[in-house]
């Protein structure tokens, strides 16, 4: 093989990992591919059976398309693969709470009209709300209902330290690896973890990543007057909305961004503060 040959892996690092690492360790040059950059040679290579071929095809031809510099380089992180690990599985974490606070609300609007009425939106994730709320279920009538709904808040108060224990783990690791990001107004722990996680943690390659043509989530979307809403192409939805996170926090806060964001036309302002924060 030739001395100059150029690995592409599709990315998805969470299977390609391992064969990235044993490429980079064996001294190998390895980019990633987004997957939205492999849509259209895929669309007209449509057969039967396994697409791992196509799947291949369509990043070799992306690379030649397009020119390895036009794609990240992989680089080895683990401190940023553990963050993204951790922020994942604190996701899912939330995305399991929210399913069990919703069917526990389905049955205290049958057990009790009132008491749910009473609750606001996230109440559930404090762990007072759940001692308040566990005693008046056991006063109520011996039922299967109720039974449920008690079984549901022994769910929510684990969930719920899970949650904070996975919280401060990142607070920690991002706190002794990542100060400087962290010293950013309006990024949080967690606003921080998505950024290293999506970015895998490479400073130098982290804005050639972002910029990418088809996944860019931080590249403004041109406005026309026939169309003053555009149509948003596929991005990163996590990355895009931490970086919106952190520039609506910088107008609340700060009166130059508060300037520059809303001039003229509230909702152009602040998505061009987003894109080029």
């Amino acid at each position: 093989m030739d001395d100059d040959r150029v690995w592409a892996v599709e990315d998805c690092r969470h299977v390609s990992q391992r064969l990235e690492q044993a490429l980079i360790a064996a001294g190998e040059q390895v980019v990633r591919v987004p997957p939205q950059r492999m849509g259209a040679s895929r669309k007209g290579e449509r057969v039967r059976g396994k697409s791992d071929e196509i799947d291949a095809l369509a990043v070799a031809r992306a690379v030649v398309k397009d020119g390895v510099e036009a794609f990240p380089a992989a680089h080895l992180d683990q401190r940023a693969m553990e963050i993204r690990l951790i922020s994942d599985h604190r996701g899912d974490l939330v995305a399991d709470r929210t399913r069990v606070v919703n069917r526990l609300r389905w049955h205290l609007l049958v057990l009790s009209p009132k008491l749910e009425s009473s609750l606001k939106r996230g109440a559930f994730n404090h762990a007072r709300v759940l001692d308040r709320v566990d005693p008046r279920l056991r006063k109520l009538p011996a039922g299967a209902r109720g039974r449920i709904a008690r079984e549901q808040i022994t769910q929510l108060r684990a969930l719920n330290r899970q949650i904070d224990q996975l919280h401060r783990e990142l607070a920690e690791l991002l706190a002794a690896h990542h100060p400087n990001l962290l010293a950013e107004q309006g990024c949080g722990a967690l606003i921080a973890a998505i950024l290293i996680g999506h970015t895998s943690g490479n400073q130098q390659s982290a804005r050639s990543e972002l910029r990418n043509e088809d996944r860019d989530p931080a590249r403004p979307v041109l406005l026309r007057p026939a169309h003053p809403t555009p149509t948003q192409p596929r991005r990163d939805r996590q990355l895009n909305h931490a970086l919106h996170i952190i520039a609506i926090t910088r107008a609340q806060r700060d009166a130059a961004t508060k300037q520059y964001a809303f001039p003229v036309v509230r909702h152009d302002g602040l998505r061009i503060t987003r894109a080029w924060e």
